[in-house]
């Protein structure tokens, strides 16, 4: 079955409850009337509520009302949140560099809105200390929780030891904010247009003296 009203001529019932153009209720009428009435305010005839009784017809310009329509469900997609599950492994003895490169990544998927599934791989006699993980993971999950949470506590799965991170903040509000600090970064460098240059410049080495 067609999800497409029914429309003007289409319409197959004696008699319908007409709303106006602007809303308004007018009334049952028969269905040679209703279509009578299209034709004056150069509108269609659609069919909005078929199971009614009798069936609930609106006088509008359909081809407006699809594109309208369509152009809200395309913007609902993209605007749509949509759930990452974002990946870090570390090692149970990782040096501490290494660890706060680890850290900043997981920072930056939280901020982001999504989960940080974090893998600790061990080898060899590794195996045997399973509680340099679990603090490990601990000592991260202590560090980030601010911005996020232990969804999936610690368990071992093989020669690995797994958690999941939760982000205490919504996708679509992170989506949100990036779009505001973006737009504040447009209208400051529109406002400003010669700050980042002069910025440029005065980062930049001056040129050394030519040689005699």
């Amino acid at each position: 079955m067609s999800a497409e009203p029914r429309i003007n001529d289409r319409i197959r019932v004696p008699e319908v409850r007409l709303v106006g153009p602007s809303g308004e209720q007018v009334g049952i009428v028969p269905l040679a009337k209703a279509l009578e009435l299209a034709q004056e305010y150069d509108l269609d005839l659609v069919e909005v509520a078929a199971n009614a009784r009798p069936p609930v017809c609106k006088l509008m310009d359909y081809g407006k009302f699809k594109y309208e329509s369509a152009m809200k469900a395309r913007e609902a997609r993209k605007n749509q949140a949509h759930t990452v599950i974002k990946e870090m492994k570390l090692r149970p003895k990782i040096d501490p560099h290494d660890y706060d490169t680890k850290k900043g990544h997981v920072v930056r998927f939280l901020k982001q809105g999504d989960k940080v599934k974090i893998t600790i791989m061990f080898r060899g006699r590794e195996q045997s200390r399973p509680e340099l993980g679990y603090r490990l993971l601990q000592r991260l999950a202590e560090d980030v929780q601010d911005l996020g949470f232990v969804e999936s506590n610690p368990k071992q799965d093989g020669r690995n030891m797994i958690m999941v991170l939760g982000p205490h903040k919504k996708k679509t509000e992170a989506m949100a904010e990036a779009r505001q600090a973006q737009e504040a970064r447009k209208a400051e460098a529109k406002a400003n247009p010669g700050k980042s240059q002069n910025a440029a410049d005065a980062e930049a080495p001056a040129e050394e003296p030519a040689e005699a």
